[in-house]
């Protein structure tokens, strides 16, 4: 046995610790939530907080650094955004009932994709956890995200599938422990990182999947998922359950069942696009408001704010859905009354997702509860509005959202007006919910003139006009007496504590009065511990219909944000055609356009565009740098990027095609940590385009050639343009100086 495991305190942690060696264990003792060894020389250093140690005085200092219980969410928070887990050991028995050492267990473990705390998240964006799943060719992937409970999977090559989680911006990725996560080694220096998790292969068969999935969600089969004959798919989504079971300790009653989704049912936009076309993020670190998402991120809910950003990403094929959208945006475009009234009670409502998953995973605060049912108090209102327009989506809309005034209701007679943010600091539960509750705290409440009048009598029986009839945490109800009347203190007097000036007693009423006063306190805690937990159940229990509201109040949200901006910055309605042709007239780019009139800088000119599938499958674009070629090339591949997601175009008029994919080959780097040079970037993307391009796709190439020789380059050009015309036949856009 090794010396720092010689206590029973230290054995209790090595026990618990060796079930979880991955994770950073946070270990409660008291009011601090301690680490140890290496776990402490890295919480240390990444919380920048003192490293001490442990039995100095027994020759072996064990590194221990701790952090206050009451502000452990911070710290936590931190760990986390570092890509660290952080394992939470909780003492699960009353210190004053143990008989020898204090029972403790992990109650819940955070990692990086589990994390459902508001204050660890992006509020616009879903923190993904994802698990890969080889079968065959093919890669199964999963999504889940604990904090809303959406999730989502899929199957597709591994090179696609890499790239999906990228796209959606996955904050952790489970794969088997015998496979790497990635047949070609690592991710590109230029990801987006992810904490990747090893997990038991076990885990990863596929009947075990099927059962882990078909139990937690109560069902017989799998196939009304979508999931038949998915095999990948299935073995990822049940790791993805296996895992939040084992991490989450708690029911996961408001995780979605897995929808399968395929990556051909929507418009297909790769890593490389979705940087290019800086549709979510800044190229070369420049400011978020260069992105499309910032421009047109008029939302007023944090669940449109991620509908809205999933939307850009995945835009629709379907031309029957895209226009049940449109027509959404332009009825509540026209009510310019009703939809700014919409914006103001939607501005009302928090994240009911977000907020609903934390009830059902018991980590809801009474803050947390009573935002809630505040929010979902004004349901009715929205609904009432909602119910006076006549769409097809928006009557859709109108029948999906559920008023829940019973669960309000109930949380906002249960709650305080002004609850604290835990249970332990009491004043919870209204006035008049329990009487049992309402007489304690009477007794609380008497406490105060009882010991007035107590003060009273005990100066008149002593003569002692200074005497005090004091409280404080420590010593409890005691009476003070300074020195130069000590001599009249009765006989009865018990000496509690000696001052400099003065001596402190107690009496046995005092005693006794004070016991009836702690134990109303303690009865008080526990009676609303009890009528919360209840509480956070009831609407647990609920969960279903607050999750199908919330994605109404959310897709309601979308609408009206493009109905904003379709107003505001006079944007126009898209058609669409079935014979290829792309006609844009008076086309702006829609982020330049804002940024140009908030610089005071010159009026963006607008400009046409036209292809086909014939006379004008390919458009070759020069002039001088700085001329506007490559916002030209961009300002084509967002339009339709914006027609198909349901939104209203920044033109004077758009007639376009359905496109299935968009490509585009940008600017020159290189990447020399994979040993790829500038030249060697370019030719592996356009071959990429080549490869997977058909004629329902929109290519955008900007300058090839550029990372060679000029006679090379052109032959490059040359060549890839032939290729093109002759077989791909996709429309592109060719920018270029030869």
């Amino acid at each position: 046995m090794h010396p720092e495991a010689s206590t029973p305190l230290m054995r209790q942690y090595h026990a618990i610790k060796q079930k979880f060696p991955n994770a950073l264990l946070l270990f409660r003792l008291g009011d601090f939530y301690e680490l140890f060894f290496e776990d402490a020389v890295v919480a240390s250093r990444e919380l920048q907080i003192t490293l001490t140690s442990r039995n100095k005085e027994k020759g072996v200092a064990i590194p221990m650094c701790g952090v206050p219980y009451h502000a452990a969410d911070n710290y936590i928070a931190k760990l986390i955004t570092r890509g660290h887990r952080v394992a939470i050991c909780d003492q699960t028995e009353d210190a004053r009932l143990a008989k020898k050492l204090v029972k403790r267990e992990v109650t819940r473990v955070i990692t990086p994709g589990t994390a459902s705390d508001l204050h660890l998240l992006r509020s616009g964006e879903n923190n993904y956890l994802a698990a890969v799943a080889r079968h065959g060719e093919l890669t199964g992937v999963a999504f889940a995200d604990v904090s809303t409970g959406a999730f989502l999977a899929t199957e597709a090559p591994a090179a696609e599938a890499e790239a999906l989680l990228e796209q959606l911006g996955a904050r952790e990725v489970l794969f088997p422990s015998q496979l790497p996560l990635f047949p070609g080694g690592e991710p590109r220096p230029n990801a987006r990182r992810y904490l990747r998790t090893e997990v038991e292969d076990w885990v990863f068969e596929a009947d075990y999947a099927r059962r882990t999935l078909a139990e937690h969600f109560q069902l017989h089969s799998l196939d009304g998922l979508g999931l038949a004959g998915h095999t990948a798919a299935i073995a990822a989504a049940g790791a993805v359950v296996h895992y939040l079971r084992d991490t989450q300790k708690a029911a996961l009653t408001h995780l979605d069942r897995p929808a399968f989704f395929r990556q051909r049912d929507c418009m297909v936009l790769d890593t490389v696009t979705v940087r290019n076309l800086e549709l979510v993020e800044p190229l070369f670190g420049g400011p978020r408001e260069s992105t499309l998402l910032h421009m047109l991120d008029r939302t007023a809910t944090p669940m449109g704010a991620r509908l809205l950003r999933q939307g850009l990403l995945q835009p629709s094929l379907d031309r029957a859905e895209i226009d049940l959208r449109l027509d959404a945006v332009e009825e509540l475009k026209k009510e310019t009354i009703l939809r700014s009234e919409l914006e103001r009670d939607l501005a009302r409502v928090l994240d009911l997702e977000r907020l609903l998953a934390r009830v059902t995973l018991s980590t809801a605060t009474p803050r947390d509860l009573l935002a809630l049912g505040t929010s979902l108090s004004g349901i009715p209102m929205l609904r009432a509005f909602v119910g006076r327009l006549h769409g097809v989506r928006l009557r859709e809309i109108w029948e999906r959202m559920d008023e829940l005034a019973d669960v309000a209701g109930t949380i906002l007679a249960t709650l305080a007006d002004e609850p604290p943010a835990a249970v332990a600091d009491g004043g919870v539960i209204r006035a008049g919910v329990d009487p049992a509750l309402d007489e304690l705290r009477g007794l609380q409440h008497d406490s105060r003139s009882y010991i007035l009048q107590m003060e009273q009598r005990e100066r008149a029986r002593t003569g002692i006009s200074s005497l005090k009839t004091r409280f404080n945490n420590v010593f409890g109800y005691y009476i003070e007496i300074s020195k130069p009347n000590l001599h009249l203190a009765p006989p009865d007097y018990e000496r509690k504590q000696t001052l400099v000036n003065a001596e402190r007693f107690t009496t046995p009423e005092l005693k006794d009065y004070e016991r009836k006063v702690l134990e109303a306190e303690e009865r008080i805690i526990e009676i609303e511990r009890t009528l919360f937990e209840g509480l956070r159940q009831r609407v647990a229990a609920e969960g279903q219909r607050i999750r199908r509201t919330a994605a109404a109040v959310a897709e309601l949200d979308v609408h009206r944000a493009m109905a904003r901006i379709a107003a505001d910055y006079g944007y126009v309605r898209p058609s669409f055609n079935t014979g290829g042709e792309v006609q844009i007239l008076g086309g702006r780019h829609p982020v330049i356009e804002r940024l140009a009139e908030s610089e005071r800088a010159e009026r963006f000119i607008p400009n046409d565009l036209y292809l086909n599938d014939s006379t004008d499958l390919i458009a070759v674009i020069t002039g001088p740098n700085m001329g506007g070629k490559s916002t030209y090339l961009r300002q084509a591949a967002l339009i339709a990027i914006l027609a198909q997601m349901g939104s209203f175009v920044p033109a004077t008029s758009a007639r376009l095609p359905i496109l299935d994919r968009i490509f585009t080959r940008i600017g020159a780097a290189d990447n020399l940590a994979l040993g790829r040079s500038t030249f060697m970037v370019e030719m592996t993307e356009t071959a990429q385009i080549l490869h997977a391009a058909t004629p329902a796709s929109l290519i955008i190439l900007d300058e090839i050639g550029r990372g060679t020789a000029t006679y090379d380059g052109l032959a490059l050009a040359w060549a890839v343009v032939e290729h093109i015309h002759a077989r791909t036949r996709a429309k592109t856009l060719f920018a270029t100086h030869y």
